[in-house]
This record gives structure tokens, sequence and C-alpha cells, in this order.
């Protein structure tokens, strides 16, 4: 056999070879989280993922200390506190960091809420939002507060309420003065000063400045009382309705103050007396330098100064 002939003898076997070995498709997901069961198509993917799962989050903002698993996350997270948010809407001119979030919040002026609950009506404009939504329902809360035993249906929202406890409201608004602990939360409250109300009823025409409020508006045009009562049956239709009514029947402040037991019937209540706890005084009257500990008490006194 010459060498010419030997050469292609190998490559014939080289090809026989990787024919023999298992064949996997381009894209095939053959990598498989053992505790949620999510398929990936690479180990990497895989190994980042089941961070999730792990509760390691390496990568922290500098700025408001949130916690990521993945560095990506983290950099389109920082650009909520650059500012930046290039993708604006002609329709109520607010603006977002990603293009993605600025499609989604168009399918609000458009209408187009595709997903819909079974049990109150309510309908979203992706799946994610309505399947969160469903956990109202359930009743199901599995984050608690260690504090003062509130319980919430996202660990998110547990994380956010706990910034009360912790006094942190590094937002403030430039006109009112009042305080929020999310950035989020100051940007809704500030459409009260602006005066623009995007969001219309189709039915009677009353307009309203963010989009829950035009939702749980339009509850009251269907007639839907999902929320009942399990001690006396009555419904409502909103669940902090039901909430409040089942006070009468178990007769009991659910708030209550950890360091002096004081209870209190609203949480808001219990976020402002827990001003008092709080030693510090970081609230500044710019026109005669008093200090407050909570904005509440900042803005009472702004009046003695606007009645002069």
């Amino acid at each position: 056999m010459t060498s010419t002939q030997k050469d292609q003898h190998g490559a014939r076997s080289q090809r026989s070879q990787e024919a023999d070995k298992p064949h996997r498709r381009k894209g095939e997901k053959k990598y498989s989280c053992d505790f949620c069961g999510n398929f990936f198509t690479r180990a990497q993917h895989l190994k980042t993922h089941q961070l999730i799962h792990s509760g390691i989050k390496p990568y922290s903002c500098d700025l408001c200390g949130t916690f990521f698993t993945r560095a990506g996350n983290l950099k389109t997270h920082q650009l909520i506190h650059s500012g930046i948010k290039p993708y604006s809407c002609d329709l109520c001119e607010k603006s977002f960091t990603r293009a993605q979030h600025l499609k989604t919040h168009q399918l609000m002026h458009r209408g187009i809420n595709p997903y819909s609950c079974d049990l109150c009506g309510k309908s979203f404009t992706r799946d994610q939002h309505l399947k969160k939504h469903q956990l109202i329902h359930s009743g199901v809360k599995p984050y608690s507060c260690d504090l003062c035993g509130k319980s919430f249906i996202q660990a998110q929202h547990l994380k956010t309420h706990q910034l009360i406890h912790r006094g942190v409201k590094a937002h403030y608004c430039e006109l009112c003065g009042k305080s929020f602990t999310q950035p989020g939360s100051l940007k809704r409250h500030q459409l009260v000063h602006s005066g623009v109300k995007a969001y219309s009823c189709d039915q009677c025409g009353k307009a309203f400045a963010q989009s829950i409020y035009l939702q749980r508006h339009q509850v009251t045009h269907s007639g839907s009382k999902a929320y009942p009562c399990d001690f006396c049956g009555k419904t409502f239709r909103r669940i902090e309705s039901r909430n409040r009514h089942l006070r009468i029947h178990t007769g009991h402040n659910v708030y209550f103050c950890d360091q002096c037991g004081k209870l209190f019937p609203t949480g808001v209540q219990l976020q402002q007396h827990m001003f008092t706890h709080n030693e510090e005084r970081p609230y500044k009257c710019d026109l005669c330098d008093k200090t407050f500990k909570s904005p509440n008490f900042l803005r009472k006194h702004q009046k003695i100064h606007t009645r002069k």
C-alpha cells in the first residue's frame, strides 16, 4: 500500500469513527438543572443558572448594595443609577433603559393585554405578570419579615419592605419632600405633580396618572368581587379592602413595632412610628436648618414658613 493509499484509508477510518459517535444536533439542550429541571445548551450556562439556587450573588452595586448572579445583570441595573434612559414613550413621555421595556409598556396604551386572570378578570401584557398576579388569589406568601411578621408573595417584595425597618428612603421628591425606598416609587409619585394622566377608561373617559389606577378603576365597571371574607362571606373588589375588613372579625392590629410593642392598624402608620426610634435626624429644613427624624415631620414644620 502506497503512502497516498494509507492517507486515504486513514481519513476514511477517522470519518467512520466520527460517525460512530453519538450525534448531537446544534442547539440541543443536554445540560439539565437538578433543582428545577431547566435545560441548557452549554455547561457554562447551567453553572451560571445554578447560582440562582445556591444564593451566591458575587456582583454587587456600589451605589445601592443590590447583589446579582451575573455581571451582565449588574451592568443593566447600573443604568438605573446613571439616569440614562434613551427609550421614551411618545404618548406619555415615560422613558426606559432598555428597548424591550419600552415595547412592553407601549402595549398598555394600545390596550393589548392578552393574558387575563380567570378569577378577577384583570389582564396583563405579559404571561409572567399574570403568573405573579395569580399568587395573590392562591394566598401563598412564603416570604415573611422577621421584624413585623408581614408576609409576601415574592422575595423581592420582602427585600423592599425590609428597607422600611432600616429607615432607608434615599429617593426624595423635590417638590413636596416626600421620600421613597425605591426610585420607581418616586417616579410614579412625581406624576401627581406633573398633571399627566395618560391612561383613560374606555367606558367612562376617566383618566389616571398610572396604569395600575386605571386597572383598579375598570373593576368597578366589571362588577367583579373576587376577594371574599372567610368569616362572613362579604366580597371585595380589592384585596386591600378585604384585609382591612378582616380586622373587624379578628380585632387585631396586625402591624406592631418590634422595639416598643406598640400596635398599629396600617403599615403606613407603623412606618411613620419607626422614625421615632431612629436617633438620626437626616431631614433638614432649608429655611431654618432645623433637623427632623422623618420627612413627614419636616413637611409639617415647613408649613410654619409658608404661613408667614
